[in-house]
């Protein structure tokens, strides 16, 4: 439950994301930047999480616990991806895209990358003591 809500948290903290979507969750389109932005941000995340879970090898019990909090603390985004991905334009899923569009603190790409790594840094420190 904790890694739910932790997405829920650190979506109110200032960041900088690209923006696919209106405020009405309506999807613009993406253009090749924010994809590549998308999936660099991705690929870094699934490396992280799966270097942080592996570390606690040979325990198969706490790899797969971190690797299930990785998979739903991301769950609220992946929710997502069939509307803004696949054309699946149901609206349950507008709403939910509208949802999440409300509860973001959006920053500019400078701060908003800025408090990223700040925070980053912060979880990384954390984590490592």
């Amino acid at each position: 439950p904790m890694a739910f809500i932790s997405h829920f948290v650190l979506d109110e903290m200032p960041h900088w994301n690209p923006h696919i979507t209106t405020k009405q969750g309506d999807v613009k389109v993406i253009d090749r930047k924010s994809m590549k932005i998308i999936v660099i941000d991705s690929t870094i995340a699934l490396l992280g999480g799966s270097a942080i879970a592996l570390s606690f090898l040979p325990d198969i019990k706490k790899t797969l616990l971190v690797f299930a909090c990785c998979f739903v603390a991301i769950l609220p985004d992946l929710v997502e991806a069939p509307y803004i991905f696949l054309n699946y334009k149901k609206e349950y899923l507008r709403k939910w895209l509208s949802f999440q569009k409300q509860h973001q603190f959006n920053a500019g790409v400078f701060w908003g990358i800025l408090t990223q790594i700040i925070t980053l840094a912060a979880a990384l420190t954390w984590l490592i003591k």
